[in-house]
């Protein structure tokens, strides 16, 4: 049996990346130091998904795991920073645009540091239920 998760895997890094250039591209709303650290980690992952996708290899996540692991890290910082919950003198940000700068709410609360940090949190769940799902393959065999 195939497991539909890295297609999801896929389709989430997909939406986040195209989500991020339309931000930036179309709205041009720029990035901030934190932002493009994100974008370090999440662009990558559309490919490295799309490339395992098209060659079905299945050994991907050794690749995908640690980029989204850092980007999670970098987007909890992010999102902790932004909506004040760590103090605004830590901020990276010292010049451009600030981290805590609001340019997006979405319906009231979606801000793209959320917006991030859940790309980013849905790709690690995912990854980790293929793990998973890879054990519980292994030990029907």
């Amino acid at each position: 049996m195939k497991s539909f998760i890295p297609h999801l895997t896929f389709i989430v890094a997909l939406i986040a990346t195209m989500g991020s250039l339309f931000f930036g591209e179309v709205l041009k709303l720029p990035p901030c130091t934190l932002c493009w650290y994100q974008r370090i980690c999440m662009y990558p992952l559309a490919f490295i998904l799309g490339a395992a996708l098209w060659t079905e290899d299945r050994s991907y996540l050794k690749y995908v795991m640690p980029l989204s692991a850092i980007g999670l890290v970098i987007s909890s910082y992010h999102v902790l920073l932004y909506y004040g919950w760590l103090e605004e003198s830590i901020i990276p940000c010292s010049t451009g645009v600030s981290c805590t700068t609001k340019q997006i709410e979405l319906l009231g609360f979606l801000t793209i540091p959320l917006l991030s940090w859940m790309s980013f949190i849905l790709i690690n769940i995912l990854g980790l239920m293929e793990i998973r799902f890879k054990e519980k393959k292994s030990e029907i065999k």
